[in-house]
C-alpha cells in the first residue's frame, strides 16, 4: 500500500491545484475501507506540505516522497491498524551514492507532557491522550522495512528516520527529548525551532538528484513494479519457477497445490486404487491483480511434479504470444497451451489439472463454421473443460466480456460444477499489479467508463501511472513510436470502427482501413501467416514482434497482454453526450474505387460480434465499455489517449487534466537506468523444458493403474 508518490517539487505543484488532499483522500478510502478522517484530512495539507516545502529550501526538490506507505504486501490493511509510515523519503547518499532513505513520523502536536517520571516511551498528548513516543513508531517502521522480509533487506543503503512536529517548540514538547526515550538512527526529532538543523540534515543524507532511481527500485522491492509476464516466462523458460507469487496470490497457489496432492498423491508412487474425486477453483480479479501469474506459476510447479497439465484460454493472442514468444522451438511447450473449445471430447484418462485462463471468454458452446461436424460441442462449453480435468482453476473477470457469446461468469461455473456436486472454492485477488501497481488508475478507468457506481473524475497523478491525451492521431502515434524507438514496449490500439479487410493478393497487402482524416493506417493482419511480402506478423504475435508497431491492435488481439505505453484510441462506438455515454451501431458501405473494401457508411462499431440485430442496446453497451477497459489497462506505464469524436475528445481533457507536471511522463529517456528494461526476445529454437522434466513425464506416463 502507498496512498502517493511523487518528488518534493511534483507534490507541491498538485497541492497548488487543489488535487492532493482529495486524491490521498480516495486512496486512503480504497485502501482502508473509511473515510478519511478530518484530522487525517488537515495532516496531509498541513504536515506533508510542511516538510515538501522544507526539502525545496533545503535545495532537495528531487527526493521521492511516499505517502502512507506500508513496508511490505503482507499487512493486512483492513485489519484497523495497519502499520503504516506517513512517509518515506528516498535518494542518493550525498557521499557514498548508495540509496538514502529517511522514515518520517509527521505529528501535529503542539503540546506533549509526561505520563509518569520512568515512562519515557509514552508521553499525554493534549487531546489525544498517551500516545508511543514517535521513536518507537519509528523502530517497529525500521524493522519492518530493514528485516528479513522487508524491502530494503540486503541493500547497501543508508536508513534513518525522524519525527517533524511542525507545530510544536523544543519546550512545548520537551518530554520527547527526555533521558532514557529510544534511541537509534531513527530517533530524532525536529520542531519549527529547529527546522534550520532539519534542512542541513536534509542535505547532509540526500543527493541533489537521483531519487527516481532509488525510488524506482524500492518500488521493484515493495512488489509494486513487476516483470512482465512474457519476460517472466522468457527468463525462466517456462520452467519450474517463473514468478514470485504474493499476499492472496500465494494462498490460491498454495491451496490448489495441496488440493491436487491430497487428491491426486504423489506422481511418483503407484497407484492401488482410483480417486474419482473432483474439485474446482474460482478466482477472480480485475485486470492486473496477477490471475495470469498465477496459473502459470501453477503450470510450472504441477508439470516440475511430473502431472499431467494443459493450460486453457479463449484468447487467441494470449496463446499464440506463449507459444511463439515463450516455446519456441518447444513443441511440448508450445502444446500444452490450448483454447477451451480444444476439449469437445475429453481425454481419457482426465488430465490432473486444467487451468481455464480469461474464463470470462467461455462460449455457450464449442462451435463454430470451420469446425467439422464431429468436433462440434453439444453441451456448453463450461460442462466440455469440467469433464476434461480431475481438478480444474477457473481465473475470470466479468467486466473484460468484449462479445455477446461470452458467457463466463461465476454463477455460470457455480451451476456447472453443483451439477455434478461440486462446490468451488471461491478466491477474489484485489491487489494492483498491472498499470504500474496504480490500483487508482485502474478505478479511474472504471469510473470513467460508467462500470462503477461511481462518477467519472478528473485524473490525479500518483506517480505509478501516467495518462495524457494526444491531440491528433499524428501526436499519437508519434508518441508512441518515438518511446518503441528509445526501447519501451509500446503499441497502438483501436475501438473495432472501422472495417476490417482481408489481405490482399499475391504479396498480402494490408489495405490502410484505420482512417481519421488524412491519418490512415492499417490494422493487425487478419492472417495466421505473415503479410506485406513478409513484412507484417500474423494476427497471433502482433502483440510481440517488432513489426507490429505499424500496425493497431484491437481488443482481441491485446486482451491478456501488456506494454510499458499504449496509445488507445477510441472510435465513435462509444461518445461522450451531454454527460452521459451514448453507443454507436455503425454501417458499412463499399468502397466505389475498390469493391473488395468496406469503408464506413455510419460511424459507431463495425464489430459483427456486437451489432447483431439480436444484441440489446443494454448488452451492446457493455460489450462495448468492457471493451475499452481492457484497451486501457494494457500499459504498465503510461496510456495515450485519443477520440475521434470532438466532443468526447474535449471530455477526455477534462478528465486527464494537464499532463504536464515535472517528471512525471515516464518517456524511455527520463526513466532512471532501472527501469530501463527492454522487453525480452523469444529464446532460441529447443530452449524449452529441461531434460530431468521430459525423464519424469515419461516416467509417470508408463505407470498404470492395478485397479
Amino acid at each position: 500500500m502507498l496512498l502517493l508518490k511523487l518528488s518534493a517539487r511534483d507534490l507541491l505543484t498538485l497541492n497548488t491545484r487543489r488535487r492532493m488532499v482529495p486524491h490521498l483522500a480516495e486512496r486512503w478510502k480504497h485502501f482502508r475501507g473509511t473515510e478519511a478522517s478530518l484530522g487525517e484530512r488537515s495532516a496531509w495539507a498541513e504536515s506533508l506540505i510542511d516538510l515538501a516545502k522544507d526539502l525545496m529550501a533545503a535545495g532537495r526538490g528531487d527526493v521521492q516522497m511516499i505517502v502512507e506507505c506500508a513496508a511490505t504486501v503482507h499487512e493486512d490493511l483492513r485489519s484497523g491498524n495497519p502499520r503504516l509510515i506517513d512517509t518515506v523519503l528516498i535518494g542518493q547518499h550525498p557521499g557514498t551514492r548508495d540509496i538514502s532513505v529517511q522514515l518520517v513520523e509527521l505529528k501535529r502536536w503542539s503540546t506533549v507532557t509526561r505520563i509518569e517520571a520512568a515512562t519515557a516511551e509514552l508521553v499525554h498528548v493534549p487531546g489525544l491522550g498517551r500516545r508511543k513516543h514517535p521513536a518507537v513508531q519509528l523502530r517497529e517502521t525500521h524493522d519492518l522495512f530493514t528485516g528479513d522480509d522487508g524491502p530494503l533487506a540486503g541493500l547497501s543503503f543508508e536508513c534513518g528516520g525522524f519525527a517533524y512536529l511542525h507545530n510544536a517548540t523544543d519546550e512545548s514538547v520537551a518530554p520527547l527529548f527526555d533521558p532514557g526515550v529510544p534511541t537509534g538512527p531513527y530517533a530524532r526529532t525536529y520542531t519549527k525551532d529547529s527546522r534550520e538543523t532539519l534542512l542541513q540534515d536534509l542535505r547532509a543524507n540526500f543527493a541533489e538528484e537521483g531519487g527516481d532511481s532509488a525510488a524506482e527500485l524500492l518500488l521493484r522491492r515493495m512488489n509494486l513494479r513487476n516483470t512482465p509476464l512474457l519476460d517472466a516466462m522468457i527468463k525462466s523458460h517456462g520452467e519450474d519457477t517463473v514468478f514470485t507469487l504474493r499476499g492472496r496470490q500465494k494462498a490460491v497457489a498454495e491451496d490448489v497445490t495441496r488440493t491436487v496432492t491430497r487428491m491426486l498423491g504423489d506422481p511418483g508412487q503407484t497407484v492401488l486404487l482410483p480417486d474419482s474425486r473432483r474439485a474446482v477453483f474460482l478466482v477472480t480479479g480485475g485486470a492486473g491483480t496477477g490471475k495470469s501469474a498465477i496459473g502459470l506459476q501453477l503450470k510450472a510447479e504441477l508439470e516440475a511434479q511430473g502431472r499431467s497439465v494443459k493450460y486453457a484460454s479463449g484468447s487467441r493472442a494470449f496463446n499464440g504470444a506463449m507459444q511463439q514468444h515463450v516455446g519456441y522451438g518447444d513443441r511440448e511447450f508450445r502444446e500444452s497451451f490450448t483454447y477451451f473449445s480444444s476439449f469437445v471430447t475429453p481425454p481419457d484418462p482426465p488430465l490432473d489439472v486444467l487451468i481455464c485462463d480469461e474464463a470470462h471468454r467461455l462460449r455457450d458452446r464449442s462451435t463454430n463454421r470451420f469446425m467439422p461436424p464431429e468436433k462440434q460441442g453439444t453441451q456448453p462449453q463450461v460442462d466440455d473443460v469440467l469433464d476434461a480435468a480431475r481438478l480444474t482453476v477457473f481465473f475470470l473477470d466479468e467486466s473484460q466480456c468484449v462479445r455477446a457469446n461470452e458467457v463466463g461468469t461465476t454463477r455460470l461455473i457455480e451451476d456447472a460444477a453443483a451439477r455434478r456436486g461440486i462446490t468451488p472454492v471461491r478466491y477474489r485477488l484485489q491487489e494492483q499489479f498491472r498499470c504500474g501497481g496504480s490500483d487508482a488508475y485502474v478505478r479511474w478507468v472504471r469510473d470513467l467508463l460508467g462500470l462503477s457506481d461511481e462518477g467519472p473524475a478528473e485524473w490525479t497523478p500518483d506517480g505509478l501511472m501516467h495518462i495524457e491525451v494526444a491531440d491528433t492521431p499524428e501526436d499519437l502515434e508519434k508518441i508512441i513510436r518515438a518511446e518503441a524507438q528509445a526501447g519501451a514496449s509500446a503499441r497502438m490500439v483501436a475501438g473495432y470502427c472501422w472495417p476490417w479487410t482481408k489481405p490482399q493478393g499475391e504479396e498480402r497487402r494490408l489495405e490502410a482501413d484505420v482512417r481519421i482524416g488524412d491519418w490512415h493506417r492499417q490494422w493487425n493482419a487478419d492472417s495466421t501467416s505473415f503479410c506485406e511480402n513478409g513484412t507484417a506478423p500474423p494476427s497471433r504475435i502482433w502483440s510481440v514482434h517488432p513489426a507490429g508497431i505499424d500496425q493497431i491492435g484491437c481488443v482481441y488481439t491485446a486482451q491478456g497482454l501488456e506494454w510499458d505505453w499504449c496509445g488507445v484510441i477510441m472510435g465513435d462506438d462509444m461518445v461522450w453526450r451531454d454527460g452521459c455515454w451514448v453507443f454507436q451501431r455503425g454501417k458499412r458501405r463499399k468502397d466505389p474505387a475498390d469493391p473488395a473494401v468496406d469503408r464506413v457508411k455510419v460511424p459507431g462499431s463495425l464489430d459483427r460480434k456486437v451489432t447483431a440485430s439480436s444484441l440489446s442496446d443494454e448488452e451492446f453497451a457493455r460489450c462495448i465499455r468492457n471493451t475499452y477497459n481492457v484497451l486501457l489497462t494494457r500499459a504498465s506505464r503510461a496510456t495515450v489517449l485519443y477520440s475521434t469524436d470532438e466532443e468526447t475528445q474535449t471530455h477526455l481533457k477534462c478528465m486527464v487534466g494537464d499532463a504536464e507536471i515535472h517528471g512525471l511522463r515516464p518517456t524511455w529517456y527520463n526513466l532512471p537506468l532501472e527501469a530501463r528494461v527492454p522487453h525480452l526476445a523469444r529464446p532460441a529454437r529447443g530452449r524449452g523444458r529441461s531434460r530431468e522434466r521430459k525423464r519424469i513425464r515419461r516416467r509417470n506416463n508408463g505407470q498404470r493403474k492395478l485397479f
